[in-house]
């Protein structure tokens, strides 16, 4: 299969392309399934990297997009939102975003997560995002990525 004919790819550039947005995706030959292992195969700062991470609150899924630096404070960010943060098993992550673990990109899911995006991603003029396989990546902005999603900005832990 040619990587541009994957399908979890084909719908999130399919959404980008809805937004104008016509990104390269760039396919690595292994899976860049950590912030870490992500920003040294691109070489750049791990606070670039936008984790696409899917969380159960109260009854649904959200899904973060939390920079690369950031750990998510499940229990500040459960006070804040006014709710019970958890994570999500691998099945809630497949249901919410017909993607795998390790490639949950910000779009091309079934329907429209709630997304929370971490304001740190603006400190950066370009960041990375998962393109909906744990071998694809595709560069963004903090403001392409709270159109896109129809998210909100919103800090996954106490700043220090």
């Amino acid at each position: 299969m040619a990587h541009h004919e994957h399908p979890a790819v084909a719908r999130v550039l399919t959404d980008l392309a809805e937004y104008g947005l016509h990104p390269d995706v760039t396919w690595f030959d292994d899976a860049v399934t950590t912030a870490q292992s992500a920003a040294d195969a691109l070489g750049v700062e791990v606070g670039q990297i936008a984790n696409s991470l899917v969380f159960t609150f109260n009854a649904g899924p959200i899904l973060l997009l939390t920079s690369g630096a950031h750990r998510v404070d499940t229990d500040w960010l459960g006070e804040q939102l006014g709710g019970t943060v958890g994570r999500a098993s691998k099945a809630v992550v497949l249901e919410a975003t017909g993607q795998v673990i390790g490639g949950v990109a910000p779009v091309g899911h079934p329907k429209r997560v709630v997304t929370y995006v971490d304001p740190a991603l603006a400190d950066y003029r370009e960041v990375w995002a998962a393109a909906g396989h744990p071998k694809t990546v595709f560069p963004t902005t903090f403001d392409q990525l709270l159109t896109v999603t129809g998210g909100a900005p919103q800090p996954v832990r106490p700043t220090s």
